[in-house]
């Protein structure tokens, strides 16, 4: 039986961030990408998740992915075979984030999601290639695919989201804890200490990458992916 992969995608993004990835990936399993666009609760991104598939399961979780992949493994951890957990965090909402947060869902019903792109996505790429438009050309479109309700849907999970610092130490299965060198909305510090909660797990740092990792350095991550799988031992 072929491995099942499902990848976890954080705030407006969709499946557009991991193409490079699922096609390298397809090769040896069966892989998904969640849809989290009408979830506004990290449970309910959690149990979407589960239910796209029968059986045991990779995780690949992205940003607000991540989280609800550490919930979906507090749901099942019997079905959680892997977990990968990239640019992302685990504690509740921080001092100040909800009025970062309402800032921009403001902008996005006032000036429409092209605006809430043009502030929102710079600071989410390392730093030089804030106005790189190959990136940021795919990602405002990924962006203006979504909606101001989508968003404050989504806002609404990840300011709710549950502490979920409590299940690192529980964590059973192989672990990958992926963070971008530069990212500069989840630290690498953050990471550090995100790897060294979780028994066993793998600390990945991506070099020359802010918080888009898949996007800005896909090459690496799909390196990354595929040695931690154990697929790239197969492809050679």
């Amino acid at each position: 039986m072929r491995d099942q992969i499902i990848f976890m995608p954080g705030l407006l993004s969709d499946a557009s961030v991991f193409v490079p990835q699922v096609a390298a990936l397809s090769a040896f399993a069966d892989v998904h990408v969640a849809d989290f666009s009408a979830d506004d609760s990290v449970e309910a991104m959690a149990r979407r998740t589960l239910g796209m598939v029968e059986g045991p399961v990779t995780l690949i979780g992205f940003s607000m992915g991540g989280r609800a992949a550490l919930q979906a493994y507090r749901l099942a951890p019997e079905r959680v075979t892997r977990l990968c957990l990239m640019d992302t965090g685990a504690g509740p909402a921080r001092e100040g984030e909800v009025a970062t947060r309402g800032l921009l869902q403001a902008m996005a019903h006032e000036g429409g999601m092209t605006a809430l792109a043009a502030k929102w996505l710079p600071p989410m790429l390392h730093i030089d290639r804030e106005t790189d438009q190959s990136l940021i050309v795919p990602l405002t479109a990924m962006v203006e695919r979504a909606s101001p309700a989508q968003h404050d849907r989504q806002i609404k999970a990840l300011l709710t989201r549950p502490d979920a610092r409590d299940v690192l130490p529980t964590i059973t299965c192989p672990t990958l804890v992926m963070v971008g060198r530069q990212d500069r909305w989840a630290t690498l510090a953050q990471h550090e200490e995100l790897a060294a909660a979780i028994p066993g797990a793998e600390l990945s740092i991506i070099e020359d990458a802010g918080h888009f990792v898949s996007v800005e350095r896909p090459e690496a991550v799909t390196a990354a992916l595929m040695g931690w799988l154990g697929y790239g031992a197969k492809a050679a």
